[in-house]
């Protein structure tokens, strides 16, 4: 949830948890396909509960608001270079795991289960959000879903009397991502938090003193490469948390540097950016008049004031049709397309894209 406590209180649980959470439900999916006669070996059962549990090991401090951020590696290539770490301290019992982690499994339906438009993934994180939220559009029945998946021709299907609970998904993510994951004070705030990141380790090439605990200052000083040793680095990224992170706002807020300094208490204080969504993105010329108002205000060069002033789009999509679909199973044995099964997908209330553009700065007037 990054920082989404700044909007939602109750929003302090951690993936810790929807690891737990996750693996709870994929044990009932298991269950469920058991009982109605598809076959799950042993190997496939261990590899399904050890793929979803290690499935988001790779986020770091702060989740998606630091990705990429302190190690330009996605959290999803991190996460397999953990899993592939465990394997070899587990003499190859990850391998199974590993396969369906990467959707390499034989038997589509296990990969599904793991990574999908309908996942166990999406079915906690969604409810957990909503719960911790108080945002009660996210508030999916995942146990009526769990209870419809079947498995036909090796592809998981949701059976006919589960359609409208997929809709009710569909509708819940879009939902969910707009008023929480998108809300526009933990976007300004998680962008801020990045280009925390960005100005400290900035600070440090210049050779300017930045100081913090051994594992941050490890990826701020980019003591790592391609060839650096690969447990070290990954052995140095487990070691992070938010914890780690605050202490280093905290400290920095007092830092010499003053954007360094503005952003960290920002966050610590609550003032943020202002964030205005509007039609189009900015010009180039508007962002350059921005900036310079922005340098001359804050006494900072016009060449730093990029720390200051930032604009962007915000997308969300519920359901893609260019992805691998979900997949409705009729009583008579016809399997559909969501999309053709759907009374409501030809409407786009499903599969539209929707933006919105932003523009963040200080809170001064636009020329």
């Amino acid at each position: 949830m990054g920082l989404s406590y700044l909007v939602y209180p109750g929003a302090h649980h951690t993936r810790f948890h929807h690891a737990l959470g996750a693996m709870n439900l994929m044990q009932r999916a298991i269950d469920t396909l058991t009982l109605k006669g598809v076959s799950i070996s042993s190997e496939e059962k261990q590899g399904l509960l050890l793929a979803i549990l290690l499935h988001d090991i790779g986020h770091g401090p702060f989740s998606h608001a630091l990705e990429e951020k302190l190690i330009s590696k996605h959290h999803e290539s991190l996460s397999l270079g953990f899993m592939e770490l465990l394997n070899e301290e587990f003499d190859g019992q990850l391998d199974k795991a590993i396969a369906i982690f990467k959707g390499e499994s034989d038997r589509p339906f296990l990969n599904q289960l793991v990574s999908s438009q309908l996942d166990m993934d999406r079915l906690d994180y969604l409810k957990r959000d909503s719960f911790f939220a108080g945002v009660t559009e996210g508030n999916i029945n995942s146990e009526r879903l769990i209870s419809t998946i079947n498995v036909v021709n090796d592809s998981l299907v949701i059976e006919e009397k589960g359609i409208y609970s997929v809709e009710k998904f569909l509708m819940a993510r879009r939902f969910m991502y707009w008023q929480v994951y998108l809300h526009k004070t933990s976007i300004v705030a998680e962008i801020m938090l990045g280009k925390i990141i960005q100005r400290a380790k900035e600070l440090i090439n210049r050779g300017e003193l930045v100081e913090g605990p051994p594992n941050l200052m490890y990826f701020l000083n980019q003591q790592f490469s391609k060839n650096s040793n690969k447990e070290i680095t990954f052995h140095q990224f487990a070691a992070l948390d938010d914890i780690d992170i605050m202490a280093c706002i905290k400290r920095w807020s007092n830092h010499s540097d003053s954007i360094l300094a503005r952003l960290c208490s920002g966050i610590l204080n609550r003032d943020l950016l202002e964030v205005r969504f509007r039609e189009e993105r900015a010009s180039k010329k508007e962002l350059a008049v921005l900036k310079t108002e922005v340098a001359k205000e804050y006494n900072v060069s016009f060449s730093d004031a990029h720390y200051l002033v930032y604009d962007g789009t915000l997308w969300n999509l519920a359901y893609n049709p260019n992805k691998q679909p979900i997949r409705i199973l009729f009583r008579g044995g016809e399997v559909m397309d969501f999309m053709q099964a759907s009374r409501y997908a030809g409407a786009g209330a499903f599969s539209v894209k929707h933006e919105k553009n932003y523009i963040c700065s200080p809170k001064l007037q636009l020329p």
